[in-house]
């Protein structure tokens, strides 16, 4: 099991250097921003964009590896995203993942002046946008016309340090996000139940169970092994409290080893947002926790 952090895009880099740094003097194996515009109750507060913070993240570190939790459709295009993308492996040295989801509604889906997208359109692009992106990070020239993303000979030369691109770490729960993972992604990402976070703690770990098993299934139907795609747990969207304490972690993460997944993502500490944690226990918490799992 793995262990990693995800880092809100919220400081003023003479600041957020710091604890860029300090993630990877605690050894997590990732760290992760938000790629959002405004995001939930950070929307009236500081909050910088997404590629050029892990594009100062990479300059400022050398060996934890950085990414996107999650990058989507919502204001995100796969052709201008590709050439980002080739630039900051490039910066960071073979160091980058790429998590994308389908998107959703609230600021980032009618920030551009568009009436937000149903589900349907969601999934629909989704299954566009991700082989688009596919073919733009592993060819040096792609033409390609969909109904939704277009490509007309972009170019992406001499493509990524990470060969054949960078990894794509899918976002998804329902089927035909399950299905792009299963076909395109070299990890996939879950947070509990989009559709209620309100799911009581005791109930949490049979929602992960559930789509871990629809996940097998569709990466079954595609013809691949479903044990080699890593599952990646981001803790702070159900009713579970495992950063209060070693001993609550500890419980937390060996509950959801035993389900499968293969790593855990823990938001770090926000004060006085929902994202509050003692920085004291959370560092001991990534310093010692796994090692707790015997």
């Amino acid at each position: 099991m793995r262990l990693s952090t995800v880092i809100l895009p919220i400081h003023r880099w003479g600041e957020g250097q710091k604890i860029w740094r300090r993630a990877e003097d605690l050894g997590f194996h990732a760290a992760y921003t938000y790629d959002h515009l405004s995001w939930q109750s950070f929307r009236d507060d500081t909050w910088f964009g997404a590629l050029p913070t892990l594009t100062a993240a990479a300059t400022a570190t050398e060996r934890i590896r950085l990414g996107t939790l999650v990058t989507s459709p919502n204001f995100r295009h796969p052709v201008t995203l590709a050439k980002e993308l080739l630039s900051l492996d490039d910066i960071s040295g073979g160091r980058l993942t790429v998590g994308i989801g389908a998107g959703g509604t609230g600021f980032d889906a009618t920030v551009l002046g568009q009436e937000e997208w149903s589900a349907k359109e969601r999934a629909d692009r989704f299954a566009e946008f991700v082989p688009l992106l596919d073919k733009l990070l592993t060819q040096d020239a792609t033409t390609e016309q969909g109904h939704h993303y277009a490509a007309v000979e972009a170019r992406n030369i001499p493509g990524c340090v990470q060969r054949p691109r960078v990894p794509f770490y899918v976002a998804a729960t329902g089927p035909r996000g399950l299905r792009v993972a299963a076909c395109h992604a070299q990890g996939w990402v879950t947070c509990g139940d989009p559709a209620d976070p309100d799911v009581p703690a005791e109930r949490a770990p049979a929602v992960i169970a559930a789509q871990l098993a629809k996940l097998d299934a569709a990466c079954e139907a595609e013809g691949r092994a479903p044990d080699s795609l890593p599952k990646v747990l981001l803790q702070g969207f159900t009713a579970e409290r495992p950063l209060t304490s070693l001993d609550a972690f500890v419980h937390w993460a060996g509950t959801y080893r035993e389900l499968g997944i293969t790593d855990l993502v823990l938001h770090w500490p926000v004060p006085n947002s929902v994202f509050a944690t003692d920085l004291t226990v959370f560092e001991r918490i990534a310093t010692e926790g796994l090692s707790q799992l015997g």
